[in-house]
């Protein structure tokens, strides 16, 4: 069923004006004077005007004006990664993240794509992401295909590099680390020592099955740290594909489903530890402003939104931990970087851990190329972007790649097989939880 808060006659004028602002001067904040050029990914592969921030803006308001939407004109949109490295460099605050959402959502509102395309998103969108059963079959298909040796032999063999755009993308595709995570929703693991926090985690959709390893060690360091952590049941997936895909609709009916699941739990937070993720979990408030059922509990649960660095960075850290002996450099991920403007907080932990040398690399805050799907849309673009960011890891000499998403995890996996030098790849929990569980076995050695 449609959602009833959207028209599927909706224009970008409306569009920008469910977001609280009109859409004269939300558009018209930008004045064009370039400095987000050089921010944005596209741009700096491309040099065309019109792939940047301020081209794309200029566009959106010819189509806003009552221009058509023609193919070149989605063609620069969809180019666009979303990373927001443009609002960082922005002298004049354009909220250029919810610009490109909204007229992602006007194309999907006004265009018919071709019938292939269709019927992929709506699998995607409206089903898969949202069903643990099809996730869970699909997850075991990949993990025979990896756990039986056909991957290593397939990869080994060359053929992907005669398989072009395909061959490209099984080196982007995500692990199966069974046992998944869905058995762990509804479940509440209790703190260890006295309890501090009472915190909900939200597991996600696909990291459930292919980053089940990460949420097991959030929950462990969240532990460690004081926290009962409950992964409340009836939570779903959080809706930031769906957002940056201008599947609003769907969107917003998951943030209700979360809101419903989680909201009156009692919790001091409630966690993520997906950056893409907890950008889009910030922003439900704006999601649901003219919804009056939700609204206000949208601002409820949005108050008590936090990425998991965030928070370990906001209370007393647990500095009992074993020494993690390596060299390592941070990526900056997008969405917390630019989305959520948290910087400090991941390399403030990193700085707890004993024995980890940091070596800060050039331009960590610029776009590996992930960006949700867009790796496997625009997988030519995406892997130019990967190939310039390998190039400021290579440079830090670091044998250990960490970062704060696992979209950008998995992008960086491919980037160190396919353009590094075999470094390894993790997320900042990880680092922490193989920290305290050395000092654990110290104790027991």
């Amino acid at each position: 069923m449609a959602d009833s808060t959207v028209s599927s006659e909706i224009s970008l004028a409306q569009l920008l004006a469910q977001h609280d602002k009109p859409q004269q001067s939300d558009l018209d904040r930008c004045v064009h004077c370039g400095l987000c050029l050089n921010a944005c990914p596209t741009y700096r592969q491309l040099g065309v005007e019109m792939d940047s921030p301020r081209g794309r803006i200029y566009q959106m308001v010819q189509v806003a004006a009552g221009a058509p939407i023609t193919a070149s004109y989605q063609e620069h949109i969809d180019l666009c990664l979303a990373c927001r490295a443009c609002e960082t460099a922005c002298p004049s605050g354009v909220e250029y993240g919810r610009l490109v959402e909204a007229a992602r959502a006007d194309i999907e509102h006004r265009t018919e794509r071709p019938w292939l395309s269709r019927a992929t998103r709506n699998f995607a969108f409206r089903h898969l992401l949202q069903s643990p059963g099809l996730m869970t079959f699909l997850g075991s298909l990949l993990y025979l295909y990896q756990a039986s040796g056909m991957q290593k032999l397939v990869r080994g063999s060359g053929i992907l590099k005669l398989m072009g755009k395909m061959g490209r993308l099984e080196q982007l595709a995500p692990p199966a680390e069974p046992p998944f995570f869905f058995s762990k929703i509804g479940k509440t693991f209790v703190a260890i020592g006295e309890r501090k926090h009472r915190v909900a985690l939200l597991a996600g959709c696909i990291a459930n099955v292919s980053f089940a390893r990460l949420n097991e060690a959030t929950v462990r360091v969240l532990q460690q740290n004081g926290c009962e952590v409950t992964i409340p049941a009836g939570q779903v997936c959080c809706g930031a594909l769906h957002v940056h895909a201008g599947v609003r609709d769907e969107a917003r009916k998951l943030a209700r489903r979360n809101i419903d699941a989680i909201l009156g739990g009692d919790y001091d937070a409630i966690i993520s530890n997906a950056a893409g993720c907890g950008s889009t979990l910030k922003e439900y408030d704006e999601l649901l402003e003219h919804d009056p059922a939700y609204a206000e509990k949208a601002r409820q649960f949005v108050a008590l939104m936090k990425d998991v660095n965030e928070f370990l960075a906001s209370i007393e850290l647990n500095t009992k931990m074993g020494r993690v002996e390596a060299t390592a450099t941070y990526q900056d991920s997008c969405h917390l970087a630019h989305g959520q403007k948290i910087r400090k907080a991941p390399r403030q932990l990193l700085a707890a851990v004993p024995g980890l040398v940091f070596r800060e690399m050039p331009l960590a805050d610029l776009c590996c190329g992930s960006a949700g799907i867009y790796n496997v849309i625009h997988t030519e673009m995406s892997m130019d972007i990967l190939r310039s960011k390998m190039e400021s890891v290579n440079a830090s000499k670091a044998e250990l790649i960490v970062t704060a998403n696992p979209g950008c995890m998995l992008q960086l996996e491919a980037g160190a097989r396919m353009m590094g030098t075999g470094q390894r790849v993790a997320h900042v929990i990880e680092v922490l939880d193989e920290a305290y569980g050395k000092f654990a076995g110290d104790k027991l050695s």
